[in-house]
């Protein structure tokens, strides 16, 4: 009695009858527009206007469904009483009396149990609705909310799951042949029950000519229309990069949203509470129906991919590659292993190794180099070293007097990068690598053995990848996969505004690019080099027990 008292009052305490926006699927596109993936969260649906959905469908549903839809308000009081009385002969609820709106309302705001309190806030909502919007909303609407059975919501999604072409492609028998699905998406399953979906079809088409008067010709050629399924698969491509993406958009939302120091806190309920904002405002999004513009270069992701299986044949051992394009700052290819499967542990940006002698060019050389100015002719003591019980040794326990800088780099002594560190400073090295991602390189690590890659928690493919693009022009920017987030309408919605920052100075830059240009030419990774007219740089990394093997190179 109360709600029927007071019916707006209850409602807006409850809804917002304004937000009638229904989930639908999210796409990520590569730099060359090309569709990589569909993100359906929990409903595959694509939403299309009044106007786009066929007259002929919006018939049928009205005839099949709710014959009185244009002449009530939301609430067809005859049916009702209809229901009232089969379920009170049946002392149970066995028939609702819906009309298409209360089915809309339903979808919309209400879930599907049976009980009177349901039905009666269901009714509210209806009679709320009529006043809102047009009926041709209202049957749009509805349109885009049922369930068409096999995971679609939507006629669109359906159209493309059934048929693998747009609803406006679709003959008249295979669009009435799909609006069968809807009143029992189980009974009407054309995958399992084809027979019984195709029985609907042609009630709802004699049901049609009845109502509509139309000719005998055209209902005939409908129903002797052969309807074929052709299953459209689901778009689902490069899943190494598609699986990072998400991780970024992540990034980006929590970034727009002032949600990353708190994501980062100590404080365990500042930190929680910051999570579920973020998966909240993540959903919200992806469900809005996004585009996510990214940086992958398709081919150059096959030919990474193609180039990782071959080059590790081999059953125990696994790899990734990351690819990052200099001028842009973009990641425009990332492989996480040899045979990845989505959202599985992915080698290029999860997987923290002990990084070994790649790391010397920037916590060791660079940093002496910007601090010192010195040439590479000059020269490092490389005899044993030892410092409070710490005594590295050289490969294969090689002894070397005094070499010059770009030796003692390009054949990757040991002792000479510790005695580099400890001239410069621990700390003062260290305050170079700040400027990177390197997320789980802590002040525990402000030790000698770093000079070496011995670092507590290590580091990433993908990071020490980005770190070396500051040897380009002495600049660092976070590399990005994503260049914006649009909505379908390409209204921008999210997109990175990082700035570059200074890491080394031009003198350092030339020379570190000298010595990694000699690795190359000269050394350890020979069999990188290829023909080019430009220029070709890189370092070679190896941990202990050859348990890793790392290659950082720049072109």
């Amino acid at each position: 009695l109360q709600l029927f008292q007071t019916p707006q009052t209850y409602i807006e305490k409850k809804i917002d009858l304004q937000n009638t926006e229904l989930p639908q699927m999210s796409y990520i596109t590569s730099a060359d527009h090309q569709l990589i993936s569909q993100i359906t969260n929990q409903e595959k649906r694509i939403n299309l206007s009044a106007e786009v959905i066929p007259q002929l469908l919006k018939d049928a549903f009205v005839i099949a469904e709710d014959r009185q839809f244009f002449e009530h308000n939301g609430v067809d009081f005859t049916a009702v009483g209809r229901a009232i009385v089969k379920n009170a002969e049946a002392d149970s609820i066995v028939q609702g009396g819906s009309t298409i709106t209360q089915q809309l309302a339903r979808n919309l705001y209400l879930d599907q149990e049976k009980t009177y309190n349901r039905k009666l806030t269901e009714l509210l909502y209806s009679l709320q609705l009529e006043q809102q919007f047009s009926k041709d909303e209202i049957l749009a609407m509805y349109i885009n909310a049922i369930y068409f059975g096999n995971g679609t919501y939507g006629i669109e999604a359906a159209s493309q799951f059934y048929f693998n072409k747009t609803t406006s492609a679709l003959t008249e028998g295979e669009l009435l042949f799909l609006s069968a699905i809807p009143n029992n998406s189980s009974l009407y399953d054309p995958l399992v029950n084809y027979e019984n979906t195709k029985m609907r079809q042609e009630r709802i088409l004699d049901q049609l000519q009845l109502e509509y008067d139309m000719k005998t010709e055209r209902i005939a050629a409908i129903k002797n229309e052969k309807i074929i399924l052709n299953l459209g698969k689901k778009v689902d491509l490069y899943p190494d990069y598609v699986t990072y993406v998400e991780q970024e958009l992540r990034q980006l939302i929590a970034h727009n949203e002032k949600l990353t120091e708190s994501l980062t806190s100590h404080d365990d309920a500042v930190r929680q509470n910051a999570e579920a904002g973020l998966n909240e405002k993540v959903t919200e999004v992806l469900e809005s129906g996004v585009i996510i513009h990214t940086a992958l270069d398709t081919k150059l992701q096959t030919k990474a991919q193609t180039a990782l299986q071959q080059g590790l044949p081999y059953r125990d051992i696994e790899g990734a590659i990351a690819v990052i394009q200099h001028h842009t700052h973009e990641l425009v290819s990332l492989i996480g292993a040899k045979v990845y499967k989505k959202y599985t542990f992915h080698r290029g940006f999860q997987n923290y190794r002990q990084p070994g002698s790649t790391i010397k060019p920037l916590l060791v050389y660079a940093p002496y180099l910007e601090r010192t100015g010195t040439s590479l002719k000059s020269t490092v003591d490389g005899s044993a070293f030892c410092s409070n019980s710490y005594c590295p040794h050289n490969y294969e326990g090689a002894s070397i007097g005094t070499v010059s800088l770009k030796q003692a780099f390009i054949w990757s002594y040991n002792t000479p990068a510790v005695r580099l560190l400890s001239q410069t400073g621990i700390n003062e090295s260290f305050s170079y690598l700040k400027h990177f991602s390197f997320k789980k390189v802590t002040e525990q690590d402000y030790v000698l053995p770093a000079a070496l890659g011995g670092f507590a928690h290590s580091i990433s493919p993908f990071e020490l990848t980005s770190a070396y693009t500051s040897f380009h022009d002495g600049s660092y920017q976070q590399p990005r996969a994503i260049r914006m987030v649009t909505d379908l309408h390409g209204n921008k919605l999210y997109e990175w505004n990082d700035r570059p920052v200074q890491v080394w100075s031009t003198q350092t830059v030339n020379k570190m690019r000298s010595l990694l240009s000699s690795v190359i030419k000269e050394v350890t990774a020979r069999r990188a080099d290829f023909a080019s007219d430009g220029y070709i740089g890189g370092k070679t990394g190896t941990t202990n027990g050859t348990r890793d093997l790392w290659f950082i190179g720049l072109s």
